[in-house]
């Protein structure tokens, strides 16, 4: 990335074409301010071409630094290493400003990470509330005695020439092995600048923190927006600090589509805690569409996912309406029938979803823990439950025990 490339971060602006402008104008003439806008249709121009339920595996995407951290006696660096491993996932993004799908009711995505060492990830997430939208997800390695789960909460609210995304929910990372320690995930919220005049701008804003109770570590971050006359593009900062003293250790300053840095409190000199230019993605494994269940999130999506890598945007909005309408079907067909929705891999527990066999896994046993997992994520599953407009399985059959 060149000096000029880094200070105007193009891959974070878009300008639109004059139809689409006027598209998006229209859309704005029937909000308010502060308005909800999760019920609004937006038009499939700003989609990016993948659900959410995928866009959350960004954040497993350089996970040599979440397995050297796992194996790391030092329990500040291995919290550096936990904060490094978070900061690494938010510049995997498409050019422009687009938003990834809003998974449907029961919609879910599941995939398989081989790494280097033998060792093998498990990921599933699911959409387990439409409203309000809840997006449940689970990752582990037993071998590594690994836990990501979480869920998200997006709250979209209409600003004026500004949309804004608000990340509620909670993110937690286990280490189950030596360490057994819980770290608690605030996320930043998100922001699409200028979309009804000006250049349009994805950013990421307001505060965020990575915190372990056991270690007593805390790093609270700043994902700064850029000023109107000056400032850069994607900045953060944040320090590491002793939570119970307030004692700061580590500061961090950067960019998180770039470079960012780390250096002791009140040090001169900082080192590099994580390079773009020098990251590469690690690859996941999926079953090809074909071999997907309806409401696997490619196969879902594939129409709309064709027609917008293909610029149909016509082919793209009727793709788009067919899912919507199937949802709303289904819906109804459960209302009439009055049949109760269920996930189908998670539970509802105080008001956070965890996996259905959680309890059940001893990663202890990793073997075991690996042939559990395997079985309750990638078995498929009958479908007979609800039928779109078109006869075509729609929603999942009822959860099978494992």
């Amino acid at each position: 990335m060149s000096k000029n490339e880094a200070a105007g971060d193009p891959d974070c602006t878009e300008v639109l074409e004059e139809g689409s402008r006027s598209i998006l104008l229209s859309l704005a003439s029937q909000l308010r301010k502060g308005m909800d806008l999760h019920r609004v249709t937006l038009p499939t121009f700003v989609l990016e071409p993948r659900s959410m339920l995928e866009r959350i595996t960004d954040f497993f995407s350089h996970p040599d630094y979440l397995l050297e951290a796992s194996k790391q006696d030092d329990q500040v660096q291995r919290f550096i290493d936990v904060v490094r491993y978070y900061l690494s996932g938010w510049h995997i993004k498409p050019k422009g400003v687009k938003k990834p799908y809003n998974p449907v009711l029961g919609e879910f995505y599941r995939c398989q990470y081989n790494y280097a060492d033998n060792t093998e990830g498990y990921y599933v997430a699911e959409q387990v509330s439409h409203h309000p939208p809840i997006s449940a997800y689970y990752y582990a390695s037993p071998d590594n005695g690994i836990i990501i789960s979480g869920d998200i909460r997006p709250k979209s609210k209409f600003l004026g020439n500004s949309a804004a995304t608000l990340m509620q929910g909670s993110s937690h990372i286990i280490f189950t092995k030596r360490h057994n320690e819980r770290y608690d995930i605030v996320m930043p919220n998100m922001y699409a600048r200028g979309i009804l005049f000006g250049t349009m701008t994805l950013e990421l804003g307001d505060t965020s923190s990575v915190r372990c109770i056991s270690s007593d570590l805390i790093c609270d971050l700043e994902f700064k927006t850029k000023g109107f006359f000056s400032g850069q593009w994607n900045t953060v900062v944040g320090k590491i600090k002793r939570e119970s003293t307030g004692e700061v250790l580590f500061e961090i300053s950067g960019q998180w589509s770039n470079e960012i840095y780390i250096k002791m409190n009140k040090a001169s000199s900082k080192n590099t805690l994580f390079d773009v230019k020098e990251s590469k993605i690690f690859p996941k494994t999926v079953a090809p569409e074909s071999e997907q269940e309806h409401n696997e999130s490619q196969r879902q999506w594939s129409a709309l996912t064709d027609a917008i890598r293909k610029r149909d945007m016509d082919a793209a909005t009727d793709a788009k309406t067919a899912v919507e309408d199937a949802q709303r079907h289904n819906a109804k067909i459960r209302e009439d029938e009055g049949v109760e929705w269920r996930p189908r891999f998670f539970d509802t527990k105080n008001d956070d979803f965890c996996l259905q066999i959680a309890d059940k896994l001893d990663f202890n046993e990793p073997e075991e823990a690996k042939k559990r997992l395997k079985n309750f994520i990638f078995t498929k599953h009958e479908e007979t439950f609800n039928r779109d407009a078109n006869n075509q399985p729609a929603t999942q059959a009822p959860a099978t025990s494992t």
